[in-house]
């Protein structure tokens, strides 16, 4: 049974095209494939991209759900919540999902690499490299969520098993234990590296290319860099020059601000699209459901969706700092407003307060309050449950206000009713929706220049480079906030200066759950939602990574060891 297990999960998979319904990989001979090679590699490369749909729908879950952009509103039987919680389980059918899937499209790429060979043609180099690409993209995802930080004794810790397609002996199947970190990493780095040399077309952002292998390779070596207070500089030279060539490349441009506000109504490979680099591509018949596409869970459109993961009220206020409406990026969330009869808004005032039981905070909660307005148009005080709280003005652009309620000083904003889920305000999320217009398409994002763009700030910031690093994240900043940018940038800000413009920049689109960690920092959610608000997770706690699924190790031919 292990045997048949492994199989089915490292074999050559088929996926779901016409064409290789058609034309299953078993039924090509050798004289067939040599027939028509660039044809053969055609039909199973469109197999590992249709592939790449599935990886990426779980590969974002556990990307975003453990991160602190996010808001669940009530407990949920899906094992996704796990992610929320942080209540991990070797009985979770959502990472065996994100491991099959990864090691389907890894077994499928590493036999198209025994297909051909180098140098045959452009067109079959080009095929080899969009093979490379995705095997050492799987790799660097697999190892995000089974593998500790880079930072953290990479020689030591354990990766994934690195398996390059099948042995010719399946009846006496014998497969490695998980490697390292630095050995998983080091297979993902050579891999891109042979992308990168081999793909030498351009066809859209639909497709990988060797700018899309540089850029991740410029991510993975930023992982590598480790934390800002004691870099890898080595590392930190190699992310800086992934990021000099695609961004010197001259291939793409950061959109508009305008454009960048219905970034994700965009396909990849719209005509007016200049940003993404490459992006797994959705079109509106991959989704038979849409309360199962990624969206749905951010969001209610036109009645479809679940709607029950809002923006949280951490990443509302990093979002609000220079003003309501100000921050291009804000024209993602649509607050979900209540409305009377006459579809009319009603005024209210907004904070979050602490639940305290026995004397200590156990939890947070949300408080919506009718107001009262001075004759300047300003709040004047809140009411609360029969009660007036004078508020006190902090800053106008952002309509912020104090209120010291049950003893407490809080903070607050002038807004209105919302609609409410557990008592949750519904601030929903568009990014992962909305493409073409279609309530909850979206073609998730693996690579764009406004992230390259942070990450040779990153990367000169770790070197020293301020200034550099400074224009770089100004770049990005001054995109969304006209006139926005930092001033200074120095070795006692770039720390907190950085992470927060790629917390603001990237938010939804599956990184913030690594980004905490691979840093060294702590992630915090104190605020509303299911989770514990009041646990912190330091980047050297156990449940920083996932649990090696059990049925995975049932089923594995040789040892595989679990994560503590």
């Amino acid at each position: 049974m292990k045997k048949i297990a492994i199989w089915a999960l490292a074999a050559v998979t088929l996926m779901t095209s016409c064409d290789l319904d058609r034309f299953p990989y078993d039924k090509y001979s050798k004289d067939k494939i040599d027939a028509d090679k660039v044809a053969a590699f055609d039909i199973l490369l469109n197999g590992c991209y249709a592939k790449l749909k599935s990886a990426s729908d779980v590969f974002h879950r556990t990307g975003e759900y453990p991160g602190d952009n996010i808001c669940k509103d009530k407990p949920t039987t899906n094992p996704f919540g796990t992610y929320i919680t942080y209540q991990h389980t070797v009985n979770n059918s959502q990472l065996s999902s994100t491991w099959n899937n990864a090691y389907n499209i890894i077994s499928q790429t590493s036999d198209l690499m025994k297909m051909a060979n180098e140098g045959e043609s452009p067109e079959i180099d080009q095929k080899l490299g969009e093979a490379y690409y995705m095997r050492g993209l799987m790799y660097f995802y697999l190892c995000r969520v089974f593998g500790r930080p880079y930072y953290q004794e990479p020689e030591k810790n354990m990766g994934v098993p690195i398996v390059n397609g099948m042995p010719d002996d399946i009846a006496n199947l014998q497969l490695p234990d998980r490697s390292s970190v630095k050995d998983t990493y080091a297979q993902a780095i050579n891999d891109l590296k042979k992308a990168e040399s081999l793909m030498t077309t351009y066809t859209s952002a639909s497709y990988a290319s060797k700018y899309a292998a540089q850029a991740m390779l410029a991510k993975i070596y930023m992982y590598m860099s480790g934390t800002f207070e004691n870099p890898n500089t080595d590392y930190a030279k190699e992310s800086l020059k992934y990021a000099d060539d695609v961004i010197n490349s001259g291939k793409f441009s950061l959109l508009s601000r305008t454009s960048f506000m219905r970034y994700n109504e965009l396909a990849p490979d719209d005509a007016s699209q200049t940003e993404t680099i490459f992006a797994v591509k959705f079109i509106s018949s991959d989704i038979t459901s849409y309360t199962s596409a990624i969206g749905s869970m951010y969001a209610t459109i036109n009645e479809v969706g679940w709607g029950e993961i809002y923006a949280s009220a951490k990443y509302l206020d990093i979002l609000y700092e220079t003003g309501r409406g100000n921050d291009a990026r804000e024209a993602f969330i649509h607050p979900d407003y209540k409305l009377d009869d006459k579809g009319n808004k009603t005024r209210n005032f907004r904070f979050v307060a602490n639940v305290v039981a026995n004397g200590k905070v156990s939890g947070y909660t949300y408080k919506q309050c009718d107001v009262k307005v001075g004759s300047d148009g300003k709040l004047v005080a809140a009411v609360l449950d029969s009660k007036e709280y004078p508020l006190t003005l902090l800053d106008e652009a952002s309509r912020k206000y104090s209120i010291v309620y049950e003893g407490t000083t809080y903070y607050g904003y002038d807004d209105y009713f919302m609609n409410t889920s557990q008592g949750h305000p519904k601030f929903f999320n568009y990014k992962c929706s909305m493409q073409e217009g279609v309530s909850h398409l979206y073609s998730p994002i693996i690579s764009r220049l406004g992230e390259v763009y942070l990450i040779r700030a990153e990367a000169n910031a770790k070197l020293g480079n301020y200034a550099d690093a400074l224009k770089d994240l100004n770049t990005v900043r001054e995109r969304s906030i006209v006139n926005g940018g930092y001033q200074t940038l120095n070795a006692s800000n770039a720390h907190q200066l950085i992470m927060k413009e790629r917390q603001l920049e990237l938010a939804f689109e599956a990184d913030r759950g690594f980004d905490v960690y691979r840093v060294g920092d702590t992630m915090t959610r104190h605020y509303p939602g299911y989770h514990d608000g009041t646990i912190e997770f330091l980047a050297t706690s156990p449940l920083v990574v996932q649990y090696i699924p059990k049925s995975e190790i049932d089923a594995y031919p040789g040892t595989l060891t679990q994560n503590p």
